[in-house]
């Protein structure tokens, strides 16, 4: 899954960031960043998690992506509790930004996987939420683009433009001066079938 339409989304939907969220392949290559001002949020790619194949002659596999949201705040003064309360405040704007929308053409709508605190220190706190959406590999109309080297290959088949068959009967059709059972080697009956293209 492409970060940029999420980054872009959450940026239009969470006024909250002031545009201060970015992406990247992992919290540790982020770490650093995360020290610009805060409120601010990082979009990360988790994993992906595909099923096994659904069919046997013709790859099609559901395949869930995986992305967290990180997002930075003051960390709790002791005094109160405003600033801890801010987790279920920013986890109801991700939900509103984020789930049951779809991320790219051809994805499930995201939904909501969890949260877990990161890191806390007298600074910052840092908090992930998890999300995930999936989609099918293999494609689903013949006009789309091969997405599996099956598809490609296939692709490169000449079209099929009819069908020639040629019957040699068993019995009781077999020509006994030639055999006493069929088949005989001499075709009895052919038909032939064009395909419209």
């Amino acid at each position: 899954m492409k970060l940029s339409p999420i980054v872009a989304q959450l940026r239009l939907r969470c006024s909250l960031f002031a545009g201060r969220v970015f992406g990247g392949i992992d919290w540790e290559s982020l770490e650093d960043a995360s020290k610009l001002p805060m409120p601010a949020a990082y979009v990360i790619v988790t994993d992906d998690d595909p099923d096994p194949n659904k069919y046997q002659n013709v790859a099609a596999q559901d395949v869930k992506d995986g992305f967290d949201v990180c997002v930075v705040l003051e960390a709790p003064d002791n005094k109160t509790l405003e600033r801890v309360d801010q987790v279920h405040d920013v986890r109801a704007l991700l939900h509103l930004a984020l789930v049951g929308w779809p991320p790219m053409p051809n994805y499930d709508p995201v939904e909501y996987e969890g949260g877990q605190l990161v890191l806390i220190n007298r600074y910052r706190l840092v908090y992930r939420f998890s999300f995930s959406a999936g989609w099918t590999l293999g494609r689903t109309k013949g006009s789309d683009p091969p997405e599996t080297w099956e598809e490609w290959q296939h692709d490169g088949f000449p079209r099929l433009e009819g069908i020639d068959i040629d019957v040699d009967a068993i019995d009781p059709m077999v020509d006994k001066n030639l055999k006493q059972q069929g088949p005989d080697g001499r075709i009895e009956l052919t038909m032939k079938g064009d395909l419209p293209q």
